[in-house]
């Protein structure tokens, strides 16, 4: 079912969305070679309690037997690993990787989510146009999040968008509706038909997160039952954020 926020709520969800802002910041000020995706997710959780908000990301339920709750503050995906990847001692990031950092602030009852990717020093040329084209690809579905319009419009221009810079969309995760849970209706799919799906309406509040393949789009799931890579070890990244729907343009409310 998709809930239309109140005012009241919409204020509670702005200071988490502010507080996953700024923990994106430190971790973003942080990221240089030699440092591990541990100490990352350390620093994301320090500052998220600095905040007075925690990590809605750990603790987060598989649903699956055999498979523990998420055991990390941040998902942190290096490289080939597309989203889900799990903070480690033993992952040293180096020159030139790419790092996707997905985060989930919980205040007041209340998320905000926000995934950016960086690229650890200088890093190739092929490397920034994938980020370039992951976070405009962003921007393309953002032109469709207003009044009248449908999950369809955002999800079509994201997918016809990335198809033409010739990168692949994940099609097996989504983005979604945000609010008391980290996810909630309606599903925001990166690729899709016009004109379809639920119509858009002020006080939604919704993720919208490509994630793009520079290669082939097939994925596949690693033994931790969490981490999510490409099947051909191509490189990928990741864009994420929550939106609200308002009567005119919509609102990025994952700025600080």
């Amino acid at each position: 079912m998709i809930t239309i926020k109140s005012n009241k709520e919409i204020e509670l969800m702005k200071e988490a969305c502010k507080i996953v802002a700024l923990t994106q910041k430190a971790i973003e000020e942080a990221i240089k070679p030699g440092i591990s995706t541990y100490d990352l997710d350390i620093i994301a959780e320090k500052t998220m309690e600095k905040y007075g908000a925690r990590s809605a990301e750990k603790g987060y339920p598989s649903g699956v037997k055999g498979v523990p709750d998420y055991p990390a503050n941040t998902c942190i995906s290096v490289n080939d690993v597309v989203i889900h990847g799990v903070p480690s001692k033993n992952q040293i990031l180096k020159e030139g990787d790419i790092v996707s950092v997905d985060l989930v602030a919980l205040k007041n009852g209340y998320n905000g989510d926000m995934a950016r990717t960086y690229i650890v020093g200088k890093g190739s040329e092929e490397a920034k146009r994938l980020v370039e084209v992951t976070k405009q690809a962003f921007y393309e579905g953002l032109k469709f999040a207003k009044k009248g319009f449908r999950v369809g419009d955002i999800s079509h221009a994201i997918g016809e968008y990335v198809k033409s810079q010739g990168y692949s969309v994940v099609r097996e995760f989504q983005g979604h509706g945000i609010g008391k849970e980290m996810h909630e209706d309606p599903g925001v799919p990166n690729y899709g038909k016009e004109g379809r799906g639920p119509r858009l309406e002020p006080g939604m509040t919704i993720c919208i997160e490509p994630m793009v393949i520079e290669g082939n789009p097939d994925i596949w799931e690693l033994e931790d039952g969490w981490t999510i890579a490409t099947q051909d070890g191509s490189n990928s990244a990741h864009y994420e954020n929550t939106i609200l729907i308002t009567e005119k343009e919509p609102k990025i409310l994952t700025i600080c």
